[in-house]
């Protein structure tokens, strides 16, 4: 079956509407572009992002369920309180960001590619260095052992990948997350696509709508400056 996909133009960053998107494959808005910073922050705040494979064209994506929590309402189970409260684990905040992208990018066992490219590295660094796109890492002693990155717009974070070389390292990095942005009011954590592993940590599927009402309250209202300094993370006692 053919399918027909609008294709961006390299002179302007504007986006078809999210309503347009595909049901199949789900959620497909549209294809072509560049991975300028410029058009990956005007996408994220319509609840749009990039996903696509090494080789083939920059694929633009709003899928009619998305998966989002807010930090508070993050599920901590009694064997993972154990681990936080015994483990040997230190977290801090923007002090590796290029180390923890590059780990996310690694092939897992269950999938010889993946999507996070040289060029979506570069493009995803520069959000960093512009203050967008933050990491949070987990070490044990000086090893980057686990971690995770997303881009922040206004009160809403957008996670898009996490990396765990230990167990519960990559858990770890998201529950620190929650915990650090339940201490600003209102805000929200996009997760993209659900899976077992993000619901049994209290992530819910949602509409395309519902989260677009999200993205709407959330993307005009700053953070505090502190929030994402480079920083050490003590969890909650």
């Amino acid at each position: 079956m053919t399918i027909y996909i609008p294709e961006l133009p390299l002179d302007n960053s504007l986006f078809p509407n999210v309503n347009s998107a595909l049901s199949e494959p789900d959620g497909l808005l549209a294809m072509g572009g560049d991975l300028n910073p410029q058009r990956i922050i005007n996408a994220y705040n319509q609840g749009i992002f990039p996903w696509f494979s090494e080789g083939d064209p920059i694929l633009w994506w709003s899928p009619s369920k998305r998966a989002i929590i807010k930090p508070a309402f993050c599920h901590i189970s009694r064997s993972m309180k154990k681990v936080l409260t015994n483990s040997t684990f230190t977290v801090t905040i923007n002090h590796a960001f290029l180390e923890v992208i590059t780990n996310c990018a690694q092939p897992r066992h269950y999938q010889a590619e993946t999507w996070i490219s040289a060029a979506m590295i570069d493009a995803y660094s520069k959000l960093h260095q512009q203050g967008f796109a933050h990491s949070i890492e987990v070490w044990q002693g000086h090893q980057l052992v686990g971690g995770l990155y997303g881009v922040c717009i206004g009160r809403l974070f957008c996670g898009e990948s996490m990396f765990s070389k230990v167990s519960n390292s990559s858990k770890i990095a998201f529950i620190a997350l929650n915990q650090h942005l339940s201490r600003f009011s209102e805000t929200v954590i996009d997760c993209q696509l659900q899976s077992s592993h993000l619901q049994s940590l209290g992530v819910q599927e949602v509409s395309r709508e519902e989260f677009i009402t999200n993205l709407q309250k959330c993307r005009n209202k700053k953070l505090n400056e502190d929030c994402w300094q480079r920083q050490a993370f003590f969890f909650k006692k």
